[in-house]
């Protein structure tokens, strides 16, 4: 039944969150596609997380040091930038996703308790979403967070290729970062629109909705994507469904913020937390 989920209380997840030992430990790399920015060994629970257009997997180390020691962050590294610029790009979209699928079932459910989920922002959003639906049933992830993103079929509707490199690098708040470095604009530019034309050739197919829980995120002052429009996640799930804006613009965690920590954390502490119906919701929680 779809549902909207509710926050635990954050004192009953979030008082050991971001412990020294994330601070300390060192990052470790899984292949080509993956980083573990801190390291838990004993994790019950691992988070993979998929970045945005022009991302890498280092913009989620401050998050993966936050959600110590609730979730052990996985972080998805893309090819054709930092450490993967000489691996080139799956040609398309389909073709991404199917090479993402095969890097990270070696490492599904591979925590000390075997639960994992997905998290992705903006594109990485999207990516999420269909590489949680390309997996065999059994083996998704038991939650998917989508924040920054329109529900694949209004995704499929607003021709991404038609969004400009600079316009976007403007729009998710990074353009202050590279200011002072032509040199690492253009290569934040260049990485960016090879993003946009692998985005450019999704296509949107009508599938019967996966069975993981599905919480679609987005930020307060996004200016690109209307807060309104979260619900249409909702047909994209048979499990539990929230929706939510929490602080922040289109992008809630990069590499100088760790995005919504608290309600990544509530949301992974316990699957089997019953959540109400979406009727139940106060208004001023709904989008």
């Amino acid at each position: 039944m779809t549902t909207a989920t509710t926050m635990t209380p954050a004192t009953s997840v979030t008082t050991a969150l971001g412990t020294p030992a994330a601070r300390t430990a060192r990052p470790r790399v899984e292949g080509d596609w993956l980083l573990v920015p801190a390291p838990q060994p004993r994790c019950p629970v691992r988070l993979f997380c998929f970045p945005h257009a022009g991302g890498d997997a280092t913009a989620y180390t401050p998050l993966a040091r936050a959600l110590a020691p609730v979730a052990e962050v996985w972080a998805l590294r893309p090819p054709a930038r930092g450490g993967r610029s000489r691996h080139p790009m799956p040609p398309d979209f389909d073709a991404l996703v199917a090479a993402v699928a095969e890097a990270l079932t070696p490492h599904l459910g591979g925590g000390d308790g075997g639960r994992f989920g997905f998290y992705g922002q903006s594109f990485g959003a999207l990516l999420a979403y269909e590489v949680a639906r390309a997996l065999p049933a059994d083996r998704r992830p038991e939650l998917v967070v989508v924040a920054g993103a329109p529900s694949p079929a209004e995704w499929a509707e607003r021709g991404s290729k038609d969004l400009d490199a600079s316009e976007l690098l403007r729009l998710t708040g990074l353009e202050e970062m590279v200011r002072a470095d032509p040199d690492l604009a253009e290569l934040a530019l260049g990485t960016i629109r090879t993003d946009l034309a692998v985005s450019a050739t999704y296509r949107h197919r009508p599938h019967a909705p996966i069975g993981s829980a599905l919480h679609a995120l987005a930020g307060a002052d996004d200016p690109m994507l209307a807060t309104t429009g979260l619900g249409g996640w909702a047909a994209h799930t048979r499990g539990a469904f929230g929706h939510r804006i929490v602080p922040g613009g289109h992008l809630l965690a990069t590499v100088d913020r760790p995005g919504p920590v608290d309600l990544l954390a509530s949301l992974l502490a316990d699957r089997q937390v019953s959540v109400p119906s979406r009727t139940a919701v106060p208004r001023e929680q709904e989008c």
